[in-house]
């Protein structure tokens, strides 16, 4: 195992143009981090950390941010309404037909589509940051409060975030793997040693069965992650026979891979920006003048604690339903029926065209639905745990484990599979 990673390494050092791109792609990851570290002066972040410390949803906002929540840095909103914005374009190609189509067709109107994201981005970044910073005004953790500061702050926050977001675009034109999932590893990743820190000083307070709990479940998770993100199922293809110049051409068999993880870790990642939603709605809510507002308020605050049950159940059908529209945007049944029928290729008793569309949407729908069931039950198989152990930082590491296992292994692939074309160019 150990001669075979350094043998990959090996492989990536000496191909001049994969090198590149990973060193492209981890300069962007000191980069964020270095913004990470540019705090918003107006802040008693000795306070705001304690406040995240002791604070359960907060401390999950913050790990998902790569600590810039509390550090109050400039990038302290992060990438999040671009992920927002990006669940509002699917959701928007479901009910709309003009943007249905654009999914579906070529590069120039997926461009567009980006373009759009990108517009929306800047609003939602704007009520994000008026809503981090009434939050943190709540806790009297603003050392100045002014109209003209606030402006000042927002416009800070929304810029940071618009960066993440450029950040995020030049590594899918640049770099190596998907932007989004690459930033969110990156900050995920920087808070590892921290976390690590976190397991050991609990190593002391807690029982020997609650710790081999937490131990098998880290096993299973990473197993189960990796399993799955490898499933594929496979489709028979012929070729048809064809006779040229006297000779026989085609008629060997393959078959068509198709993922029974689809979409990836995309589906667990917009869940995630959704559920955070209710509970920062009711903490604001708390903030309010009015009695039945601040009632209000209480109730979502209970209602959707990571370790309720209507906070479990919704987080398991946002993650199912995402499932099943990822699966739909990310896998175009018309197109690759069309691409087997130029190639003079068929799915082995089912007749080419429409016939094949219908059959590759079928075999979708049923493996999205065992991937689907899988995504949603990793999510919140942690906060069962936590449940049964009573140990609260379990919740944050089993999603953060799900998204660095999930993109490490999307990423190798395509390292893998530039290799693989690199070498065929060079003796082909």
């Amino acid at each position: 195992m150990i001669e075979k990673i350094l043998n990959k390494i090996q492989a990536i050092i000496s191909n001049p143009k994969l090198k590149s791109k990973l060193l492209f792609t981890l300069a962007i990851f000191a980069l964020t981090r270095v913004l990470a570290h540019v705090p918003v002066p107006i802040v008693d972040l000795s306070q705001l950390k304690f406040l995240f410390d002791s604070n359960q949803f907060l401390n999950f906002l913050n790990v998902f941010s790569g600590g810039t929540l509390s550090q109050f840095s400039i990038v302290a909103v992060g990438i999040n309404p671009y992920i927002t914005a990006s669940i509002i374009m699917q959701l928007a190609g479901m009910v709309i037909p003009k943007i249905k189509e654009m999914q579906k067709e070529g590069e120039a109107s997926r461009a567009k589509l980006n373009q759009y994201m990108r517009l929306m981005s800047v609003p939602i970044a704007i009520v994000q940051s008026i809503a981090v910073i009434a939050l943190l005004n709540s806790q009297n953790l603003l050392s100045n409060s002014g109209l003209s500061n606030m402006i000042v702050v927002v416009a800070t926050l929304v810029a940071g975030s618009m960066i993440m977001m450029w950040l995020g675009e030049i590594i899918n034109e640049k770099g190596i793997g998907n932007g989004i999932s690459m930033i969110l590893l990156a900050g995920i990743i920087s808070q590892i040693p921290t976390s690590t820190a976190s397991l050991f000083a609990l190593a002391d307070t807690i029982d020997l069965t609650s710790l081999l709990v937490i131990l098998a479940l880290l096993v299973a998770v990473i197993w189960m992650v990796v399993f799955m993100n490898e499933a594929v199922r496979k489709i028979q293809i012929q070729y048809a026979k064809r006779i040229r110049g006297g000779r026989q051409y085609g008629g060997q068999q393959t078959h068509l891979p198709i993922k029974v993880n689809v979409a990836g870790v995309m589906p667990i990642i917009f869940a995630i920006s959704l559920m955070m939603l209710p509970s920062f709605v009711g903490k604001l809510l708390l903030l309010a003048k009015s009695e039945s507002l601040i009632s209000f308020g209480e109730k979502i605050t209970v209602w959707f604690a990571p370790t309720s049950s209507i906070y479990l159940i919704t987080y398991f059908v946002l993650v199912f339903v995402f499932s099943y529209f990822s699966a739909i945007i990310f896998f175009n049944a018309q197109d690759i029926s069309d691409e087997l029928k130029k190639s003079g290729a068929f799915i082995l008793g089912i007749r080419p065209g429409s016939p094949t569309k219908k059959f590759l949407e079928f075999v979708v729908t049923r493996i999205t639905f065992a991937g689907a069931i899988f995504l949603a039950s990793i999510a919140i198989l942690p906060s069962l745990a936590q449940i049964m152990t009573g140990i609260q930082s379990l919740a944050v590491g089993g999603t953060s484990i799900l998204i660095v296992v999930s993109v490490i292994l999307e990423t190798s692939k395509q390292i893998n599979s530039q290799l693989l074309s690199e070498n065929y160019e060079k003796y082909s």
